[in-house]
């Protein structure tokens, strides 16, 4: 069963209205994560995936739990508020004990405590107030064995010393482009935030945030994804307009917006 078999998750909404990642989604861009697949494959090559059992936190469209469940992971659990979603990457996974998504927040995910050797969640914790990424930070952390893997894939200011002034100047253009309050931090503060959740930070690396960008495209979604994107863009006034909004607050802050990928260690 393809994607377009499925209800894309915030459908409801126009596309005036509508989150900034599900309206790309309905344009037919599969890969939402800021650092593209390069990211996500840095991260995945650091995970013990393998014979391991692995939780990822809002799987969204399903192309990271694909890659994971490659890998022959002992177990995967997605865990996902969305319930189109849910229906979505149930379609894309084995239908067996294994291999399960719940419909739950990944703050309170009702999974069993020290139950995973890997957690992992990209694009999602940006999109919440820093007391709501703590939250599912620790709940992570309680999911995890001793020794467990962390990985979150997320936007990122730099430097690290950015005034607080441009930070909010960011975060107000960035909640007008794409219809969340999107909140990235500095890599530093990321990595403050995990060890709040008690993990120990690993290895950290960022990509340029390129997720509209014609390099990028081709990289994630291939030639004829991307001109399916561009097909459907083109043919919809609506939509075209949302999308070049989003693609010149991205061209417009790109001296302080990164994606980051973080690997942590529960002690």
């Amino acid at each position: 069963m393809s994607d377009q078999d499925h209800v894309i998750p915030g459908s409801n909404r126009s596309d005036e209205a509508a989150q900034g990642h599900w309206l790309l989604a309905r344009a037919g861009k599969k890969v939402l994560r800021p650092g593209g697949r390069e990211l996500t494959n840095w991260l995945l090559d650091r995970l013990p995936v393998n014979g391991h059992d692995v939780v990822e936190f809002a799987p969204g469209l399903g192309i990271t739990a694909v890659e994971l469940i490659n890998c022959r992971p002992k177990t995967y659990r997605g865990v996902e508020q969305d319930s189109d979603a849910v229906a979505m990457v149930s379609s894309k996974i084995p239908a067996d004990d294994n291999h399960r998504i719940v419909n739950r927040s990944a703050a309170d995910s009702g999974l069993e405590a020290e139950s995973a050797d890997v957690v992992i969640g990209e694009a999602m914790l940006t999109m919440t107030t820093n007391e709501h990424k703590l939250e599912i930070m620790r709940e992570a952390h309680r999911l995890l064995r001793s020794g467990g893997l962390y990985a979150i894939h997320e936007l990122a200011l730099q430097p690290d010393d950015l005034a607080d002034e441009t930070k909010q100047d960011i975060q107000r253009a960035l909640a007008r482009s794409i219809k969340v309050n999107a909140r990235p931090l500095t890599g530093s503060e990321w990595e403050e935030l995990g060890r709040q959740a008690g993990f120990s930070p690993e290895c950290h690396r960022f990509e340029a945030m390129a997720l509209l960008e014609p390099k990028r495209l081709l990289a994630d979604e291939g030639i004829k994804g991307t001109a399916t994107i561009i097909f459907n863009v083109l043919r919809n006034k609506d939509l075209r307009k949302r999308v070049l909004n989003m693609r010149r607050c991205f061209s417009d802050n790109k001296e302080h917006l990164r994606a980051i990928g973080v690997v942590f260690v529960k002690p």
